[in-house]
C-alpha cells in the first residue's frame, strides 16, 4: 500500500544525499535513519501495526503482571495497551467493536459472541483445568441440599460466561431445564455482594470469587464443575488482526505459554505475584493457583468439536438464536502455522 509513494521517497532521499555532498551532512544523516528505519517497520514481515490491545480480566491475569509481553513486543516495534474487564462476555463484547485486538475467555463466551455475528477467531487453547475452580454455592444454612433443589430459585451467574455453561450442564444432568430456575446475570462483583447479602439463593462462580466466599462466608457446593467445564478457555483474536499481524500474535502466545510453563512448576511465587493484585490473603490464593491451569494448546480437531458441542447444547436449550459452525471462527491451517509457536503442544 506504499508503492505510490516510493518516486517521492526516492526523490527526497537524492535531495538529501545531495545536502550530505554539499556539507550538511549533520542535517541529512538522521532524516534519512529515520526513513530507512520505517521502511523497515513498513517491509517487517507479519508486524503491520504499532500497538496491539489486550484485554485481561480482573480475576488476576498472570500475563500483564509479569509484563512478559511488553520487552518482547517492544524489540518488534509493537507497544501493547491493557483494558480491565469484569468477565470474559464483556471483554468480547470490546472486542466485537473494534477496542481490543486480543483476548483470554473461558468456552462460553466465544459461543455468544460468534451467535452475535462478532468477527472473532480463535488462536488458541488454555490448558483444560479438573473444573474444580468453579462451582454452584448457596449459603451454608440454605436448605438447599442439591442442584435439583434448584428448581423455582433465584440463581444468580454472568450470562455468556463458563458459568452459564456449568449451571446449564448441571440442570440437565439433575434432570431440570434452564426454564426450571429463576435465571439472574450480573457480573461477579454484583454477584458476591449478593451473596453475602443473602438476596439470593444460589450462585454460579468461579476463582477468586468462589474461594473468597469458601472461606470467608462458609459457602457450601452444590456442584463444581470438574468432568462439566474443563474445556480450559481460549485466546481470541478479532480476525482482521490477526491475519494482518501474525508475528505480533506469535509473539504473544509464545510468551504466554513460556509464563504458564514457569507458573506450573512456581506456584509459591505465583501467590507472591497475584497477592498484591488481587489483595487476597496468600492461604486463600494458594487454593485458587492449585485450582489454576496455566499454558496455552494447539486447536486440534477435538478440541473444536467439543467447543461445538458446547455450542449445540446452547441453541437446543434456545439460549442463543441461531445454530452456529465453530469452523467459521478459525482461521486457515497455513495462518494457524503462522500464529503458533512451535513451543505449543497440543495437549
Amino acid at each position: 500500500m506504499h508503492q505510490p509513494f516510493e518516486p517521492q521517497r526516492r526523490k527526497l532521499l537524492q535531495g538529501l544525499l545531495t545536502y550530505s555532498a554539499l556539507g550538511l551532512s549533520g542535517f541529512a544523516a538522521p532524516i534519512i535513519g529515520d526513513i530507512l528505519q520505517a521502511n523497515a517497520q513498513t517491509k517487517r514481515s507479519g508486524v503491520n501495526t504499532k500497538i496491539v490491545r489486550v484485554g485481561y480480566q480482573t480475576s488476576g491475569d498472570l500475563v500483564k503482571i509479569k509484563k512478559v509481553l511488553e520487552p518482547r513486543l517492544k524489540s518488534i516495534g509493537v507497544d501493547i495497551e491493557w483494558t480491565p474487564f469484569p468477565a470474559g462476555p464483556q471483554l468480547l463484547e470490546a472486542m466485537n467493536v473494534g477496542r481490543v485486538d486480543i483476548g483470554s475467555v473461558g468456552e462460553t463466551p466465544p459461543i455468544f459472541a460468534q451467535a452475535a455475528g462478532a468477527p472473532l477467531v480463535y488462536i488458541a487453547g488454555r490448558k483444560p483445568s479438573k473444573g474444580e475452580g468453579s462451582a454452584i454455592i448457596v449459603r451454608k444454612n440454605s436448605p438447599i441440599k442439591r442442584v435439583a433443589d434448584l428448581k423455582g430459585q433465584k440463581v444468580v451467574f454472568q450470562k455468556g460466561s463458563a458459568s452459564h455453561y456449568l449451571l446449564v450442564s448441571a440442570l440437565k444432568e439433575a434432570g431440570l431445564k434452564f426454564k426450571d430456575i429463576q435465571a439472574i446475570s450480573l457480573a461477579p462483583a454484583e454477584a458476591r455482594d449478593a451473596f453475602l447479602q443473602e438476596k439470593i439463593d444460589a450462585w454460579v462462580t468461579w476463582d477468586p470469587f468462589y474461594a473468597f466466599v469458601q472461606k470467608n462466608a462458609g459457602a457450601r457446593t452444590l456442584r463444581n464443575a470438574a468432568g462439566i467445564a474443563t474445556q480450559g478457555g481460549f485466546y481470541l483474536s478479532r480476525r482482521e488482526f490477526a491475519v494482518q499481524n501474525p508475528e505480533v500474535v506469535k509473539v504473544i502466545l509464545d510468551e504466554i505459554d513460556k509464563l504458564g510453563r514457569w507458573a506450573e512448576s512456581n506456584p509459591k511465587e505465583v501467590v507472591k505475584i497475584l497477592a498484591p493484585e488481587l489483595k487476597l490473603e496468600p492461604s486463600l490464593l494458594e487454593t485458587v493457583v492449585r485450582r489454576r491451569t496455566y499454558g496455552l494448546r494447539r486447536l486440534t480437531p477435538s478440541l473444536v468439536a467439543e467447543q461445538q458441542r458446547i455450542a449445540d447444547l446452547f441453541y437446543a436449550e434456545k439460549i442463543i438464536p441461531k445454530k452456529i459452525d465453530i469452523r467459521q471462527a478459525l482461521l486457515t491451517s497455513q495462518q494457524y502455522a503462522a500464529i503458533t509457536p512451535q513451543r505449543i503442544s497440543g495437549r
